[in-house]
């Protein structure tokens, strides 16, 4: 049975709803941003309580233990700016966060809004405190005194010689070395979490910014916006290349845009992006500096007399993510779920319904902009699962191995299986054996068969997988889920 901690829970306020979330390399932290440009840390605490010996852990009772963040720290990221030469507002909302490799301690991580990167530091630093004081408490200043000031000049000097504190001064009898100077002193009990900006990443994109990720060099990243995907040096701010560039050099013959892009997890030349007519790009930047051609090209040929007024607009790739090893690509367009090999671009291994019964509703998501949505993907660290969002706060959980039936729909809410409880009988703890509501090629049943049965104000647009447990974080408005098998 999956459980669910609600990590985040205030007022409602625009402000506050998430737009980001990841977890870091470690699965220890776990990172959100959200529309008022803050990010938010929580730090895993179920771990940090098994400190004693491997004896004491093997004598503790072998019960699943599910995973605990608790609040570690936040800080403002962005604030809301104007471009005064487009006139342009730019918001503080946070667009995607990315974790760098920590030192010393200490955590860095990357955030974004739609034009500046940000290069965070996150420390704990000893708080220091003023343990001695060489005052005379009857000599402070500042204590009232009964007799009225003197008089004082012109020049600021006082007529009274007696107030002429430069002709009393004297030395103290052990000369200067014999002044005592206050003592500071690191309290070893308390610290304060501080986050410093080192670094920021402006003035290098002319659209808004859909995508940032890392190298496994750690040392460089990308930023991707419509047109562009820039490569930059963690440690040099003010230059970035340009290594893709879709602009025509008339806009009027402007087919696709950029909607994500992503490194390779494990070979730092190579990079995936995908676009809004449904095909990714897998690109060596090996082979030049301006990366204009591709090394292979995932799409899948549109069915014969299946074209209509939305077929570009359902096609569009919303998110991209690789698996752990990088063998395969999850991509999220608005119908589907798809699992590409790279080793095989004639088409993908997989592919997941998510939205094919909002088909006959495309007409009225198209008038309320919903069909513009874009949901976010996620695969489990194993690869064996796959998951992605939807409406009503739902998210889909499909099992991504060879020949798997695995599929499973979850509410984010406080009581995560009540769009599935049909019989009295209690589930068991995994995610393979809950109601299988969704399943490849096949529709979900009764009212939500048609559509009718979603709310399509409350949608689920962003999760993350933990990159070694069966363990999925999702934001659903201003609340932060964590579910667990």
């Amino acid at each position: 049975m999956a459980t669910v901690f609600p990590l985040i829970r205030k007022r409602m306020m625009n402000f506050d709803i998430i737009s980001a979330i990841e977890f870091d390399k470690s699965g220890d932290h776990l990172a959100t941003g959200d529309r008022g440009g803050r990010v938010v840390l929580f730090e895993r605490t179920d771990n940090k309580d098994n400190g004693g010996s491997r004896r004491d852990a093997e004598q503790m009772d072998y019960t699943v233990r599910h995973p605990e963040f608790r609040y570690k720290t936040e800080f403002q990221s962005h604030e809301p700016e104007f471009d005064y030469l487009k006139s342009l507002e730019i918001e503080e909302k946070i667009n995607k966060i990315r974790w760098c490799q920590p030192a010393n301690g200490a955590l860095f991580l990357l955030s974004t809004n739609d034009k500046t990167i940000k290069y965070w530091k996150v420390q704990e630093k000893k708080i220091k405190k003023i343990s001695e004081m060489n005052i005379d408490p009857s000599k402070t200043p500042g204590q009232p005194s009964s007799s009225s000031p003197p008089p004082v000049v012109a020049n600021g000097v006082h007529a009274d010689p007696a107030h002429d504190y430069l002709s009393k001064f004297s030395f103290p009898p052990g000369g200067l070395p014999s002044l005592r100077l206050p003592v500071v002193v690191v309290t070893s009990l308390e610290t304060s979490l501080v986050a410093r900006c080192r670094r920021v990443y402006a003035h290098a994109h002319d659209y808004h910014i859909n995508s940032i990720s890392n190298s496994s060099d750690g040392e460089t990243f990308i930023s991707a916006d419509d047109l562009r995907v820039n490569l930059w040096n963690l440690e040099i701010s003010n230059q970035s290349f340009n290594i893709v560039d879709v602009k025509p050099t008339n806009m009027e013959d402007l087919t696709e845009v950029i909607t994500s892009a992503e490194f390779h997890p494990i070979h730092c030349n190579m990079l995936a992006y995908s676009s809004s007519k449904g095909s990714i790009r897998l690109i060596d930047m090996r082979q030049s500096a301006l990366c204009d051609s591709h090394t292979k090209l995932f799409e899948e040929p549109e069915a014969p007399g299946s074209r209509s007024f939305f077929t570009e607009i359902i096609a569009s790739i919303s998110d991209i993510k690789f698996s752990k090893d990088g063998r395969y690509i999850l991509s999220r367009d608005y119908m589907t779920l798809k699992l590409w090999d790279i080793n095989m671009d004639s088409g993908p291994v997989a592919s997941y319904q998510v939205h094919e019964h909002l088909r006959p509703k495309l007409c009225d998501l198209y008038e309320n902009d919903s069909i513009f949505d874009k949901f976010e993907c996620c695969l489990s660290g194993d690869g064996l699962r796959v998951a992605t969002g939807s409406y009503s706060n739902l998210f889909r959980v499909f099992g991504a191995s060879q020949g798997s039936t695995e599929a499973a729909t979850l509410e984010a809410s406080k009581n995560p299986m009540r769009r599935q409880i049909q019989t009295p009988a209690r589930p068991s703890r995994t995610i393979s054996s809950m109601t299988r509501m969704v399943r490849r090629g096949s529709e979900s049943p009764g009212a939500e068969a048609n559509g009718n049965g979603y709310d399509f104000t409350n949608k689920l647009l962003h999760m993350a997988w933990h990159p070694t447990e069966n363990s999925i974080a999702c934001a659903a408005a201003n609340s932060l889920y964590m579910y667990y098998a």
